[in-house]
């Protein structure tokens, strides 16, 4: 099949999950194009089997922001009408299922049937498309796609719950390399950051507000606090990665935590980890608390959204009530002192990983496109 995929190129979990299914399904022999307004962040090589197509924004003195969703509806038309595309999946809801809706009855009048999916990620409903300024829009636009697939049962449900959707949304979830992401030797790596022995724990974000990165910085006082030596391991930036460094100061413990940026080879990082802390306050399925399982780290995560569905408590990690900083600290305490209990963990994490395997998620999605394709034939 000839796929377009359109998806934002940031290092969040849409964007990663979009390129990653790209280059699943080029694998499998099907041609990629990709749509954005820069590069994905995961699209790192060259290769002849995906082509990535910027979407060109014009300024005018007219426009204060040049309107990004016009720009990417003819987009979609061309590459529709002269890529031949076979298959148009959005990701996100806002503005690529709007976008593509134009797109189509743009192309009406040249009998065009490309069916358009929209893949839901999770903010694009639960925070900024339920927000009324953009609510009905985002509403009309769902339904008037082809076909609906939302990344955990948790969104699917909020997505009933907050809009009045009349297609079915198919869940499937979010997947996992798990060739890519594996534990590997890096000792040398760890002896650098821990001379003396000390366990890494380790939090990955893109630092919004959502991802509560001060209360990473809590609960790894409560670990330091029970006596366990250890390092904290801040992957990521955003805007409330100012927070965390004061919050560090006042605790005293910036001797124990370095940040240490984005970093596009997070596995290396995971490999070197003990245990991995998401605390979120919105999380629809935990993409981060995966790839860490997948490198045999046990999790210690809030129990809100679609997090229960990945990290299994008291299996593969513990799940605490969101803001509890203590519990957090005492089961992260648990795992980093009873070193039986933390290779049951680490082993499970990697099991639970495994049934997110990559292939398997990839060969779901080209099912489903088969089935949306002949829904309209």
């Amino acid at each position: 099949m000839n796929i377009g995929i359109v998806c934002y190129p940031t290092f969040g979990g849409s964007g990663v999950v979009a390129t990653e299914l790209a280059k699943g399904l080029a694998n499998r022999g099907h041609t990629l194009h990709i749509l954005s307004y820069a590069r994905p962040a995961r699209l790192d090589s060259f290769r002849t089997d995906i082509t990535y197509h910027e979407v060109d924004l014009s300024s005018y003195p007219l426009f204060e922001y040049p309107p990004y969703d016009l720009a990417l509806a003819n987009m979609m038309v061309n590459l529709i009408q002269f890529e031949k595309l076979d298959i148009l999946h959005v990701h996100y809801a806002i503005p690529h299922a709007t976008s593509a809706y134009l797109a189509k009855q743009i192309l009406n009048s040249k009998a065009s049937k490309v069916p358009v999916i929209t893949t839901l990620h999770g903010t694009d409903i639960t925070l900024i498309g339920s927000d009324p300024t953009y609510k009905q829009v985002v509403d009309f636009s769902i339904n008037q796609s082809d076909g609906v697939t939302a990344v955990s049962e948790y969104l699917r449900d909020e997505t009933y719950r907050l809009f009045d959707i009349k297609k079915d949304i198919k869940v499937i979830p979010n997947f996992i390399d798990l060739d890519r992401f594996k534990k590997s030797k890096k000792e040398h790596f760890k002896r650098a950051i821990c001379p003396d022995g000390e366990k890494v724990v380790t939090h990955v974000s893109n630092f919004r507000e959502v991802k509560r990165v001060p209360d990473v910085i809590e609960t790894f006082s409560h670990v330091l606090t029970n006596g366990v030596k250890a390092k904290l391991l801040m992957v990521g930036d955003g805007p409330d990665r100012s927070k965390a460094e004061l919050k560090c100061r006042e605790l005293g413990m910036c001797d124990h935590v370095r940040f240490l940026g984005k970093q596009e080879q997070v596995e290396e990082v995971l490999s070197i980890s003990d245990l991995f802390l998401i605390p979120s306050g919105s999380e629809t399925f935990g993409l981060a608390a995966l790839e860490a399982m997948s490198c045999s780290v046990p999790v210690v995560s809030s129990n809100i959204g679609g997090l229960p569905e990945v990290n299994i408590h008291g299996v593969t990690g513990y799940l605490c009530e969101l803001g509890d900083v203590q519990a957090m600290g005492e089961y992260s305490t648990k795992i980093l002192t009873d070193e039986k209990l933390h290779a049951k963990m680490s082993k499970a994490a990697r099991e639970r990983a495994e049934t997110f395997e990559m292939d398997a998620i990839v060969t779901e999605y080209e099912d489903y496109y088969e089935e949306i394709r002949a829904q309209l034939a």
